[in-house]
Formats: C-alpha cells, sequence, structure tokens
C-alpha cells in the first residue's frame, strides 16, 4: 500500500529519534568534570600548610618558655594563681578517689573511648547565686568573686547553655609516660566534648585535654570551643598542690611529641583544610574539667590482663569486663557556667569497634537483598509496556537516599580509622552499585516515558480522531510541500555556554545526571547537620511511593511493581530508619525519635495503597467524580472505505504492522454473539485509530506497544491503548 506525504519521515522526526538514541557518555564526562573542579582544594591545602607552619612556629615557641621556666631561667611563661575555692567546689560534685588495694580493687588505667552521661546545670553568677539555696553556695561565691560581668555576657554567645541535658565525650588515653623523677603514673589524656541542644538538634562541640592519674582514677583537664587553644602548659595549676611539679615534667615530653606528629605531616604533605584557627566559634566559654572514676571489684592483676587483651586479643581468658562509669563536673569562671556530670557510662574503643563490625556486617547483608530484590524487579519489569507504568521518582528516590548511604558509610570508615574502617566499605560498596542501576534504571524509564508524556500533551492539545475521522485512502496523494526559493542564510557559530546549554535543553538523560548531581552536592554539604539530617530522612523515606500511587491514579493504570520488590524494599529501607532513630545505643548514638513509629507506619501505608490499585483500580481510594482519568479513545466510530456497504467483508483499511485488511467486524470474537448492538461494539474494539491517523489492528498495536511506545509507520509517540 503506498504511503501519503504525511507519513513521511520530518526533519523533526529525525531529530526525535537522534535525541532518542544519543549516549549519555558526554553527559556523565561533563558530570565528572564539575566533580573534579568542586573536589579539587588546591589552593586551600596550601592555606593549610601555611597554618601548620605558623601553628609548628607557635608551638615551638611555647615550649622554649615552658622549659626555661621549668628549669628556672628567665622566660615569658608562668603559671597563673591558682583558685583555692575550686577543688573545694569540686569535691561537693565529685568526691576524690583513693588509692586501692590492688588485690581488692583497680581504676581503668585506659579509659579509651565514649563516654554518655547526664547534666544538671547550674547558673553560678553572681546574681544568680544570691537568691541559691544549694550547700556549695559559698564556694561558688568565692570562686566566681572576681568575674568581670562585662565580659561574660559577650563571651557567653549564642549558644544556649541551659537546655543541654546529655553530654557525649569522646576520650583518647595515652599510655603512661616514665619520666625522671615522676612517680604517680600519669597519662595525658584528649579528646572531644559535645553538647547538644534538644530543642534545635543543634551541638556545640569542645575540644578537650588533660591528665589521668591512674591510681585513684582522677581526670583533669581544659575543655574550649573550637577556635580556641587549649594550653596544657596551664595544667598544673588545677592538679592537688602535691602533684604539681609531676604534671609540669610530663607535659614537657607532650608538647615534643605535637611538635614531632606536626613536622611529620608538614614533611609528607598530609595537611588538613579545617583548621580551628581559622574558624569562628560561636562561644568563648572555656571549662576546667574535673572527673573521678568509679573503682571496679577486680583486682589489678585480672585488670591488667583484661586491658592486654582489648588491646592486643590473643584468645586468653579474662575477666568480663565490668562497665566503666564516672562522674565530673564542668565549670566556666569566666562565663558563670556549671554542669554536673553524672550517671556517665563508657565504651570502650574495641567495644565499640566490634559494634561497629556487627553492624557493618548486617547492612552489608541487607543492602545485598536490595540489590537482588531490584535486579529480580528490572527482570520482570524491563518491557517499554511496563516501563510506562512505573515511577520516574521513586527510583530516583532511592538513588539519592543510595548515594547519601555510600556518602555516609565513607566518612564514618574514615573516621573510624581501623580495622572497622574495612568492614565499612562493604556497604558503602553495595550502595554505590545500587546507587549506580537505580539511577539507571531511572533514566531508563524516562526514555521511555518522555515519548509517552508528550503524546499526552498532544492529545489535550489535538481533538477527537472521532470529529477528524480520515476518508479511506483511494490513491489520491497530497500535494508536498514547495520548496524555499532561496537557500535559508547560513547560522552563527555557538558559543561554548550555548552549546553547553543547548545540550542540557535537547539531552533528557544529561539534565537528569545534572539534576542528580545538584541536588547530591546540596544534600552532602548539609546532611552534617542533625536537623537537616533529621528532615531529609523523614522527606525521602516518605517519597519511596507516594509518586508510584499518584502515577498510577494519574494515568488510570496500576503499577508493575510486584509484591516482592515492594514489601522486601520497604522493611530493608526502613530497617536502617527504625535502627538509628529507635535503637538508643546505636553506632553514631543518635536519640531516639518517636516520630519513627509514624514513618515506618506511612511507608506501609503506601505499600498497601500500591497493592491495593493492582487488586481494586488505580483510582479506588478517589471519588467518582475524580475516579475518571483523561485517556485517549482509540476505538472512534469510522466510516467504511467499501462502496457497498452490504458486502460481507467491510474493510477500514490495512493494518500497518501485519499488512492485513481491517474489517469494522471480526468474525472470530462475534461467532457466539447474536445481539446487534453487541455486534457493533465488538466491530469497534477490533481496530484502533493512533493521535497520527494510522489505523491498526487491536491485537497488533497491543503487542507493538509492548515493545516501542511509538508509531511504527511515522515514529510518533503514542499514548497507552
Amino acid at each position: 500500500m503506498e504511503r501519503d506525504d504525511e507519513n513521511a519521515v520530518t526533519p523533526n522526526d529525525v531529530r526525535m529519534q537522534q535525541q532518542q538514541q544519543r549516549s549519555s557518555i558526554p553527559s556523565f564526562l561533563f558530570i565528572i568534570l564539575m566533580l573534579f573542579m568542586l573536589t579539587n582544594h588546591n589552593n586551600d591545602g596550601y592555606l593549610a600548610r601555611s597554618q601548620y607552619e605558623d601553628a609548628l612556629q607557635a608551638m615551638n615557641h611555647q615550649l622554649s618558655n615552658f622549659t626555661a621556666w621549668m628549669n628556672g631561667e628567665s622566660s615569658d611563661f608562668a603559671l597563673p594563681e591558682r583558685q583555692p575555692a575550686l577543688p573545694l567546689l569540686a569535691q561537693s560534685f565529685v568526691p576524690y578517689g583513693r588509692k586501692l588495694d590492688p588485690r581488692i580493687g583497680s581504676y581503668f588505667s585506659n579509659m579509651s573511648g565514649f563516654i554518655r552521661g547526664s547534666l544538671d546545670f547550674y547558673n553560678i553568677t553572681p546574681s544568680s547565686l544570691e537568691s541559691a539555696n544549694v550547700p556549695w553556695k559559698s564556694h561558688a561565691q568565692s570562686f566566681m568573686s572576681d568575674t568581670n560581668m562585662t565580659e561574660l555576657s559577650d563571651k557567653l554567645g549564642l549558644w544556649n547553655w541551659s537546655v543541654p541535658t546529655n553530654l557525649s565525650w569522646s576520650v583518647v588515653d595515652h599510655a603512661p609516660v616514665i619520666v625522671e623523677d615522676v612517680a604517680e603514673q600519669i597519662a595525658m589524656i584528649h579528646g572531644r566534648i559535645d553538647f547538644t541542644d534538644p530543642t534545635r538538634a543543634d551541638e556545640m562541640r569542645l575540644e578537650f585535654d588533660g591528665v589521668h592519674f591512674l591510681s585513684n582514677g582522677t581526670i583533669y583537664g581544659f575543655a574550649e570551643p573550637n577556635g580556641h587553644d587549649n594550653d596544657i602548659r596551664y595544667l598544673p595549676v588545677i592538679v592537688p598542690e602535691s602533684v604539681q611539679n609531676e604534671t609540669a615534667r610530663v607535659i614537657k615530653p607532650e608538647l615534643l611529641s605535637r611538635i614531632s606528629k606536626v613536622k611529620e605531616m608538614i614533611d609528607a604533605g598530609v595537611v588538613e583544610s579545617d583548621l580551628p584557627q581559622g574558624s569562628h566559634p560561636e562561644t568563648g566559654c572555656g571549662f576546667v574539667v574535673h572527673a573521678q572514676i568509679e573503682p571496679s571489684p577486680i583486682s589489678g592483676n585480672f585488670m591488667q590482663d583484661l586491658e592486654d587483651e582489648l588491646q592486643k586479643p590473643t584468645g586468653q581468658w579474662t575477666v568480663k569486663r565490668p562497665p566503666l562509669r564516672l562522674n565530673g563536673m564542668l565549670v566556666s569562671r569566666e562565663c558563670g557556667l556549671l554542669y554536673h556530670l553524672h550517671d556517665a557510662d563508657g565504651l570502650r574503643s574495641q567495644s565499640f569497634f566490634r559494634k561497629v563490625t556487627n553492624y557493618a556486617s548486617v547492612s552489608a547483608i541487607v543492602y545485598l537483598v536490595l540489590l537482588a530484590l531490584l535486579s529480580r524487579q528490572m527482570d520482570k519489569a524491563h518491557s517499554p509496556a511496563a516501563l510506562t507504568r512505573l515511577s520516574l521518582w521513586t527510583f530516583l528516590t532511592q538513588a539519592i537516599v543510595d548515594a547519601v548511604a555510600f556518602a555516609g558509610h565513607i566518612t564514618f570508615a574514615i573516621l573510624a580509622n581501623g580495622r572497622p574502617s574495612i568492614s565499612l566499605v562493604a556497604p558503602a560498596f553495595i550502595a554505590c552499585i545500587l546507587f549506580a542501576l537505580e539511577a539507571q534504571h531511572s533514566i531508563l524509564i524516562n526514555q521511555v516515558q518522555a515519548p509517552e508524556d508528550a503524546a499526552a500533551q498532544q492529545v489535550r492539545r489535538t481533538p477527537s480522531p472521532a470529529q477528524n475521522a480520515p476518508t479511506p485512502a483511494t490513491g489520491g496523494a497530497q500535494p508536498p510541500l514547495p520548496l524555499p526559493a532561496t537557500a535559508p542564510p547560513r547560522p552563527t557559530e555557538p558559543t561554548f555556554f550555548q552549546l553547553v546549554v543547548s545540550h542540557f535543553r535537547s539531552d533528557p538523560q544529561a539534565r537528569i545526571w545534572l539534576g542528580m548531581f545538584l541536588f547530591l552536592t546540596f544534600i552532602i554539604r548539609v546532611i552534617v547537620t542533625p536537623s537537616l539530617a533529621l528532615l531529609f530522612v523523614a522527606s525521602m523515606y516518605s517519597m519511596f511511593w507516594f509518586p508510584q500511587i499518584i502515577r498510577s491514579a494519574k494515568r488510570g493504570r496500576p503499577s508493575a511493581l510486584s509484591a516482592e520488590y515492594l514489601i522486601g524494599t520497604s522493611v530493608c529501607r526502613l530497617y536502617f530508619a527504625l535502627y538509628f532513630l529507635t535503637c538508643p545505643r546505636n553506632v553514631l548514638d543518635v536519640r531516639p525519635r518517636r516520630w519513627a513509629y509514624y514513618l515506618c507506619a506511612f511507608v506501609f501505608f503506601q505499600v498497601v495503597v500500591v497493592l491495593l490499585q493492582q487488586r481494586l483500580g488505580p483510582t479506588f481510594f478517589l471519588p467518582k467524580r475524580f475516579a475518571n482519568t483523561e485517556t485517549y479513545n482509540y476505538h472512534p466510530p469510522l466510516p467504511l472505505s467499501v462502496s457497498d456497504p452490504e458486502a460481507p467483508e467491510q474493510s477500514l483499511g490495512d493494518c500497518s504492522i501485519c499488512m492485513e485488511a481491517i474489517h469494522a467486524e471480526d468474525p472470530k470474537p462475534l461467532q457466539h454473539v447474536a445481539v446487534g448492538l453487541l455486534q457493533k461494539v465488538g466491530g469497534r474494539k477490533n481496530y484502533s485509530l493512533a493521535p497520527c491517523h494510522h489505523l491498526f489492528h487491536t491485537d497488533c498495536l497491543d503487542k507493538w506497544l509492548a515493545i516501542k511506545n511509538i508509531c511504527p509507520q511515522c515514529r510518533r509517540p503514542l499514548p497507552p491503548l
């Protein structure tokens, strides 16, 4: 059968085919280039190196002055006056420990790990102490007697010091240094103290440095906010006067060790760009810390065997590790603040590492299950007919969650910095594979659905085929379009920026990659803020199946998601949300949130709705006036093509797929039909008229749309049948 001129391939059709066949490699390379430009921080590294060199010069100056002071020589360094009221105030909250008989008890000799406890806040400014009724009131008044109230209000800053009720303390306890003329076992200790504001989900971090007296389990130190350096040379002022000189002798080797470490980092070129010297602290409140470890009933020999086994496991039997508990006091004289730390439990680093390893193992298994479920779903719904019934945003949302999970696990592995970091690579790697597959599947869904969406818009703009029914082809051809008399002017060469904009406007894959890149860049930048992180979790998890529900109701077709994929993916995804938001002892120490259970119920509610859409219909939950979806009618009434309407075979034309005649009445399905009205209905469903006015058998077009959703004759997009 000869084709009309309207069926000829136009330049717009060729351009559409080129866009559909265009490879995403240029878009991917462009995204890689943008990532490289964002992650390349050569200038920051140069500034960091300069800051390290300045810090090294300052540390050498401090060491020389401190050494001259210890030797009784002329020096710019001098210890400030002791505060007699400080030890009395500290003993009101933390009674100092005593030396134990090693046969009946001992203290923890190494408290490296993570400590979490409750806080009681007290305002010890002179005006507040006047109306206070506490037993340690006189000690606090003596301690705050000569405080400058003008400077006090300036140093407080914007942080709300009255709201924190919990404290997190990460500690690294070094082995005691053997120094001449030092009989006490004194270990240097440092770490970080974090206050949490539950009203804003915000944190205040303090850098801690101090000394640990192993014989009685007492800890003394300073805690300063980021941007303020802890000068460990002043530690002898806050320890008991009887051990002041021994503490000063232990500080000198620590200064030498820090100087040596900074020199090695500069020589090796390993510098960090986020030094505290360049930051702007939110507050100027520094604290003096007094803490006391509670004694354990384990003898000194058994405690030492337990410590050796924790540091270097050999499989040797040891006693059960007793709980690490301590109490403490944090007081800031320049800000009039006092915190009582009580009921604090410690988790040793080795125990924490085992906990991280267990979490990484379970997470890797969960991600493997997610990968298997995704692979099975992609195998079951790989045809264009199935892809048109899937929501692009369902898979894009999961891809974003997996990308953030990959970045989070890698960051966690870097911070762990040990054997647990290797175990965390496994879930990070599988999450990266999931991200790649889901992003690729999203691009494939977009490629398949783009013609359908264009066809849907075209259907809304054009009238119904019933109103403009074509007359059957009788051999007459339409006249060709006239050619222009003169050649069009040669276009000017586009600029590079115009080429980039044109590429993103014409390539849907490039737009998806760019959108995901910008969104992930924004998310990774703000995910470190606790409040935004919780908002991200709630928004992403609530959007897993919600877009699929909307698409199914809007298109009038149920989804192609299997029940296995829906239920299995929901359970695996919610494992991470429930672990971090409901488990009080998770590896990240995230406080439990009650709304996590409501989030879980909402996700499973969406799963139930999607499954019911497959059973009861896509719009079963909508009122009747909204349940009717706008769909294209492939079966309008058409005139017959033969001149004799009473001919035995009433043909409408030839099908462009099977090249056979299309009859108004199909004899096969109408053999058992006797009513004339039903004969007309059955005859109408035997043919299908596309929006481009091409006619097909309904069965032929149904099979064709299962492979491609474009017209087999003119290559224009077609709506679903």
